[in-house]
């Protein structure tokens, strides 16, 4: 379904960072614009933030702290929310992440704008059963109850808002992650990496513990040790403050140790994706599905991942890659050396199979169709009331 051609609508997409914009939903913007709609995007300032004009978006800022939890500081978010909204006065607002899913929607509900929300990921409200658990599930229930659609990327999580009531059975929708796009994400979307007789495995992402960083270096220690024709390395951000990021002088003495390479920071990941003959990911952070491991596939790639909610929905154990236990240095180690024990001709067609997965399930264009669906249902029932 074509996203139908509008008057002058005018819709609001708010996540915690530019970042997410520019990475992940510039496909959807796009295909917005293309037809006409005005896009503003509500979101914290970072250095991607110039590129949001780019798109040809509206930027409006907005102070967000994803890993607060300070009650003072959420409600002036939320203040903050209805100023901008009031301001802008969208005919519809779509909320990405945790802080603009539950704060801008409840904003965007109380001045009568249509909500669509994307659960992107449970976050660590959601990975015990304390305090924090019990409030996020309140905030949710308030924040979601009059929403229009909301979308889930994995289906665990569906389910699990589901069980507890927090959303409605004919609210809440599965999407495949953020979709792919399969054309710049392709087998020979980069030039083929010069010959290495080292087996080169990769992690990409930002480099949080939870993300199974440190799992990752361990097996690879374990490996070395054992084999010496292998190469692990890292990709992604270490510079946020944050308990959860691991520290770059960590990095900089695995380096020095020899167990893994660091590879910095990239906005095109798919040079060091083609040059890997694995890609790794022992996650066991609540995120909804791992970038990634789509963008991997689609490429082509063999991958090791978590059997953890969003991994599993694109690593199918033998087909495509390999799952292994959660938090388990010894069992990743194991996939690894399973890895590298499969002839080159049966890794090929684990990558022939991934990319065939992605095509079939994870196309880009599956998303904006879903999302072009839902949005022209939301207006409709909007102008009918």
């Amino acid at each position: 379904m074509a996203i139908a051609r509008p008057g002058p609508n005018r819709i609001v997409i708010s996540v915690n960072s530019s970042w997410n914009i520019v990475n992940f939903r510039s496909g959807l913007v796009a295909a917005l614009r293309s037809v006409g709609y005005e896009v503003v995007v509500l979101a914290p300032r970072d250095e991607y933030t110039p590129r949001i004009t780019e798109m040809g978006c509206r930027f409006v800022p907005i102070a967000i702290d994803p890993n607060g939890i300070n009650p003072m500081t959420d409600a002036a978010l939320f203040t903050a929310y209805l100023k901008r909204l009031r301001d802008i006065r969208p005919n519809i607002y779509l909320g990405y992440t945790i802080k603009p899913n539950i704060y801008g929607s409840l904003a965007a509900h109380g001045l009568g704008i249509p909500v669509i929300n994307n659960i992107t990921g449970l976050g660590a409200a959601f990975s015990g059963n304390g305090a924090l658990w019990w409030v996020a599930d309140i905030l949710y229930r308030l924040a979601l109850a009059r929403s229009h659609r909301v979308f889930f990327q994995n289906g665990d999580d569906r389910a699990l808002f589901i069980d507890r009531s927090i959303v409605r059975l004919e609210q809440a929708e599965l999407l495949p992650g953020s979709g792919v796009n399969l054309t710049k994400f392709h087998p020979d979307a980069a030039p083929p990496a010069a010959h290495c007789p080292e087996f080169r495995f990769l992690l990409i992402g930002r480099l949080l513990w939870e993300k199974g960083v440190g799992e990752f270096v361990e097996a690879a220690r374990t490996l070395k040790a054992e084999h010496h024709r292998i190469i692990c390395t890292l990709l992604g951000f270490v510079d946020v403050k944050s308990p959860a990021m691991v520290d770059r002088t960590v990095i900089e003495g695995w380096v020095r140790e020899g167990v893994v390479e660091y590879l910095g920071v990239t906005d095109d990941v798919r040079p060091a994706i083609a040059a890997a003959d694995c890609v790794v990911l022992p996650s066991y952070y609540p995120e909804g599905t791992p970038r990634t491991l789509i963008e991997a596939a689609a490429m082509a790639t063999p991958l090791i991942a978590a059997d953890a909610p969003g991994c599993r929905d694109v690593v199918e154990h033998g087909v495509n890659g390999l799952l292994c236990s959660i938090r388990d240095s010894g069992h990743l180690a194991m996939r690894m050396r399973e890895m590298l024990s499969l002839s080159p001709q049966m890794r090929k067609q684990m990558g022939r199979a991934g990319r065939l997965k992605m095509e079939q399930g994870f196309d880009e264009r599956i998303v904006i169709h879903r999302y072009a669906e839902a949005i022209h249902s939301a207006l409709s029932q909007s102008r009918n009331k």
